[in-house]
Formats: C-alpha cells, structure tokens, sequence
C-alpha cells in the first residue's frame, strides 16, 4: 500500500523558512521520480518542483526558482522541501507526489499516481 505522508508545514513570518518532509512506503522510493505541488485557498494546484530517482534532474517553478530546494534522500525513503525567503503567496497546502516513472519534466509534466494528504504553509507576520 503507497503512502506518502507530508509533515513540517506551519506558520512563518515574510523572509522566513520551512523545511518539508514527505515520507514514503509501500513502493521502491529510489526508482521513481517524485514532485511537490501546493494549492491555495481558492485556487487550482500549482506545480512545485520535480526530482528525478536519483536526485541528479531537478526543476523547479519560476515562482520558488532561487529560494525552495528539493532534494530526497533514498536510504531514508525521503523527500524534501527547503523553503527559503518565504511570501505570503507561498500560503497553500503542499502536496508530495509520486510519479508513474523515473523522470522529471519542466514545468510539472508527466503524470502522476499517488500524493499524501498535504501539509500547511502559512505565511504571515
């Protein structure tokens, strides 16, 4: 059974940072690529940034290009956010999603079959 667990999320002030953590089993972590995606209050998801399975393919959104980093740790079966120099527009449910195969694409492309039940960032002084 896949799951995909997001945690780490909370309330941060304007030019701070949080760090996202998605733990996953029930599947071979080190031979998928995965991704993370985030809603906001309402609007549509919004793709994040992508990893390939060995972490060596990263792509990121224009709008968190510079200040979110992705990186994923396969002996843990691991996946991260670093979320730096945070906005308030980065308040949104952040989501971990696994990919059907191996490889990451620009802008969030590929498809997708299994994310958790999200975590929440909110921004705010």
């Amino acid at each position: 059974q896949v799951q995909l667990v997001e945690s780490g999320g909370g309330l941060a002030q304007p030019g701070g940072s949080l760090r996202l953590s998605c733990a996953a089993s029930g599947f071979p972590f080190n031979i998928y690529a995965m991704s993370w995606a985030r809603q906001a209050p309402g609007k549509g998801l919004e793709w994040v940034s992508g990893i390939n399975d060995d972490g060596s393919d990263i792509v990121y959104a224009d709008s968190v290009k510079g200040r979110f980093t992705i990186s994923r740790d396969n002996a843990k079966n691991r996946l991260y956010l670093q979320m730096n120099s945070l906005k308030p527009e980065d308040t949104a449910l952040y989501y971990c999603r696994k990919m059907i195969d191996h490889r990451v694409r620009a802008g969030g492309g590929g498809e997708y079959d299994y994310w958790g039940q999200g975590t929440q960032v909110t921004v705010a002084s």
